[in-house]
């Protein structure tokens, strides 16, 4: 009687299966929470709108109408079918600007995440890793910044360095950098003194590849929830800034720009206040969302309970 032999499983296969199997727990947890999965389909609609925006945009974000100043959306009275959502102060079309500022605000929020994650990533790392004075020298600066009222601190980082929106996104991402540093360097420390670690640097790793490629890829769950919370507070805050006039300056199509430009109107216009405002809250919701179900689908203890 022959002993028949299964045929090995190709290893691409397996690591691919695995993939797969850690992906389907993923989107169980991520689905069980209804809020996340509507939240993640409006950001979805976001990310299309801002790429296929030119497409869409029924004209051009800075095309002014002389002869619709500041008309009523399509279905009120004298509203005009070819504007929406109506225009404003100089006849520019409404909803061309919301969908075009949907690429700023979500450019905005990319870049400043990416920057402040870079950069308190690597701050907290080396605090977590080495202690002693660095993580002292480190953490007392990031208290320092703590200290202050985010959108304050902002506001004077840009007064500083000077209105616009590339200084806006500057001083923002060092605004929400501490979190990230004070994240990573307490996950850097729960697990710098477990088994892998030690056989790592027992095999002769040095303090980089330990830092980097052994340690830190086992704490990103955290960072990937820290991210998409800060993504919503990038977004809020760059809003706030362009409505002060110290962010994204006339006549950008940026959301918070356009509330600055259209106070003295909230009161016989309502519609230049109040879709710029729908459409921040609708993002920055969709976006908290999301991040909740990260959390659900990412947190260890979440999944036990």
């Amino acid at each position: 009687m022959t002993n028949e032999v299964s045929p090995p499983v190709p290893l691409a296969s397996s690591q691919t299966s695995g993939r797969m199997a850690r992906f389907s727990e993923f989107w169980f947890y991520f689905s069980v929470n209804k809020g996340a999965v509507i939240g993640f389909a409006v950001l979805v609609l976001l990310v299309l709108i801002a790429i296929f925006g030119p497409l869409i945009a029924p004209h051009a974000p800075y095309q002014q109408y002389r002869d619709a100043l500041l008309t009523p959306p399509s279905w009120q009275v004298g509203g005009k079918e070819q504007f929406l959502l109506g225009t404003d102060a100089v006849g520019r079309d409404l909803l061309s600007r919301l969908i075009y500022g949907a690429r700023y605000s979500l450019f905005i929020g990319l870049i400043v995440v990416t920057f402040a994650m870079i950069t308190g990533v690597i701050l907290g790392v080396l605090a977590g890793y080495f202690r002693g004075w660095v993580d002292t020298l480190i953490m007392r600066i990031m208290d320092i910044i703590l200290a202050f009222p985010p959108l304050l601190l902002a506001l004077v980082l840009v007064a500083i360095l000077g209105p616009g929106l590339f200084n806006a996104m500057i001083a923002i991402a060092l605004v929400l950098q501490p979190h990230f540093a004070r994240l990573t360097r307490a996950a850097v420390m729960s697990e710098k003194n477990r088994e892998y670690v030690i056989a790592s640097k027992l095999a002769g790793a040095g303090h980089l590849r330990l830092m980097f490629k052994t340690i830190l890829p086992n704490c990103l769950a955290p960072l990937i929830v820290q991210g998409t919370l800060s993504f919503s507070n990038a977004i809020l805050e760059a809003a706030a800034l362009g409505f002060l006039g110290m962010g994204a300056q006339p006549p950008t199509p940026e959301w918070g720009t356009m509330l600055a430009e259209a106070r003295e109107f909230i009161l016989r216009a309502w519609w230049v206040v109040t879709f710029p405002g729908l459409a921040i809250l609708i993002t920055v919701l969709a976006i908290n969302l999301v991040g909740d179900g990260l959390r659900d689908a990412l947190d260890p203890k979440l999944k036990r309970s």
